[in-house]
């Protein structure tokens, strides 16, 4: 099968390049993006290849993004993802994302974690130590992973499988979610 992508594109790149001789290079621009008029021939040509291609490659783009969304979904299977719930399942509350202060009285690995976390990443601040905290479990608890597990089951993986993860860093004096906000 003949792919058209390539023909196109070097067919609008000479257009382009005439074009631009003959006017602006942003003049060209904006009569391919529909913005302006066009003026001449060669801008008619661009201006209705500009008609064709920019709503394509939007859509294609959307399209794209759309396949790669829906894919995601697809990975789990229907067993797991259409399995009916006990009813200690439905009856149970979901869990809350924990508390970091009954961390600090706990055992060993939570009084290790919350001093690197708290301590060390964030300089004593709990508040954004327990903003931080709540935002990256929602996140770990959002992929793929965990899609297949009961909420509980779900949160407590979440924030074991958190707590492991962020230590590393921590300990280093980096939070994750710090840096993805600067």
């Amino acid at each position: 099968m003949l792919d058209w992508g390539v023909p196109i594109a070097l067919c609008l790149l000479v257009l382009y390049v005439f074009a631009a001789r003959a006017g602006s290079p942003s003049g060209v621009y904006e009569v391919f993006t529909l913005i302006e008029a066009p003026k001449h021939t060669l801008l008619w040509a661009l201006s209705l290849l500009g008609w064709l291609l920019v709503p394509a490659i939007i859509g294609g783009f959307a399209g794209h993004v759309i396949t790669t969304r829906i894919g995601s979904v697809k990975s789990i299977s229907a067993n797991s993802l259409f399995r009916q719930r006990t009813w200690g399942q439905r009856l149970r509350p979901p869990g809350l994302i924990d508390d970091l202060s009954p961390y600090f009285h706990g055992n060993h690995a939570r009084q290790e974690f919350v001093d690197a976390w708290v301590r060390v990443a964030h300089r004593n601040d709990w508040k954004r130590a327990q903003d931080h905290w709540e935002v990256y479990v929602r996140d770990i608890m959002s992929t793929p992973q965990y899609a297949h597990l009961d909420r509980r089951e779900c949160l407590r993986q979440a924030q074991n499988t958190s707590k492991m993860g962020l230590l590393f860093t921590a300990l280093v004096g980096l939070c994750i979610v710090c840096e993805r906000r600067r």
